[in-house]
């Protein structure tokens, strides 16, 4: 049976996010060590496209399962695992995009959660924190998703960001999100 499609993020209140991401049962990645077997054939493009062997996976459930076994590796490489094989995935800069951003509150009190590209939703915070790299063609944020996965925040999402960080005048630059602090600035 398909799974049902994800709730509007709009219509969520934060508290409800945060309840929907706890329910969010993922199958235990970290503690199958399977034998590699080679290669996926699969590659993450920088905008959070998948693709199988050059062509784009144009199925989102099959995308949000293939989401669901991603691990990253002691030694940085990415791969897809189950139980009984573990494949190489190419990740052009991270395997998740957060496209969405919602936000309560003011200051030290404020909460942010994000919806990623393959329906998955994070609560901003110490457990999920937010960090800024400096790069030749501009400032890439992430956010911490889960052990070590990390989603690239998407450009009118970083903005916002932005914003929130100028406009609460802490220095340096930055926002609050369950009772963490996140610097705009690298290494800050």
């Amino acid at each position: 049976m398909p799974s049902p499609p994800p709730p509007d993020f709009a219509s969520l209140s934060l508290a409800e996010i945060a309840r929907l991401a706890q329910e969010d049962r993922l199958p235990p990645v970290e503690s199958w060590n399977p034998a590699h077997c080679g290669h996926s054939d699969m590659r993450i493009a920088r905008d959070g496209t998948w693709f199988h062997q050059g062509s784009p996976i144009g199925r989102m459930p099959m995308v949000r399962l293939f989401s669901t076994i991603l691990r990253r590796e002691a030694d940085g490489r990415f791969v897809l695992v189950t139980p009984v094989e573990k494949l190489d995935i190419d990740v052009e800069d991270a395997p998740f995009v957060a496209v969405e951003m919602k936000r309560e509150g003011e200051g030290a009190g404020m909460k942010l959660a994000f919806r990623l590209n393959t329906g998955d939703l994070v609560a901003a915070g110490p457990d999920h924190g937010l960090r800024f790299e400096e790069r030749e063609d501009g400032p890439r944020p992430y956010l911490h998703v889960r052990s070590g996965l990390e989603a690239l925040v998407a450009r009118n999402v970083y903005y916002e960001l932005a914003e929130i960080a100028l406009a609460n005048g802490s220095a340096p630059p930055g926002v609050w999100s369950n009772g963490g602090f996140f610097a705009l600035e690298p290494g800050a």
